[in-house]
């Protein structure tokens, strides 16, 4: 198998993941689940965050998996990045179990991962 097409493998499960987390993550956000709720509110951060969160997070993926626009993408990326390193941040400094962390860690691995293999196409400086 050639690199590129392994590249393009791990690229395309590495989103697709990364996708369905966000997605998943950005409807709970949108709709307020009480758990959702608790949860950021015991983070010290007010609950009307949620839906914006959700929209963005949703509106994000969406980036990412169309084609073209490489700007809007890395935008996408780089949102996702710092909420993801956000989240896990803010469940270190209230002391939150280390289980906590096991998401939104895995959904920084995943955006960099997504981030890094990307075909040339999805990138900015096509050459």
């Amino acid at each position: 198998m050639s690199a590129t097409k392994r590249n393009r493998i791990i690229y395309w499960i590495a989103t697709i993941w990364l996708g369905l987390g966000m997605v998943s993550t950005g409807i709970v956000q949108l709709i307020q689940m009480e758990e959702e709720v608790a949860s950021i509110n015991a983070l010290g951060f007010p609950s009307y965050l949620l839906p914006i969160l959700g929209v963005w997070k949703i509106l994000g993926t969406i980036a990412i998996l169309i084609p073209k626009f490489p700007l809007l993408k890395e935008w996408a990326y780089a949102g996702f990045f710092f909420v993801m390193t956000g989240a896990a941040i803010s469940h270190l400094t209230v002391g939150d179990e280390t289980i906590t962390l096991f998401g939104p860690i895995l959904l920084l691995l995943l955006t960099i991962i997504s981030w890094y293999f990307r075909p040339s196409s999805r990138k900015l400086n096509q050459k």
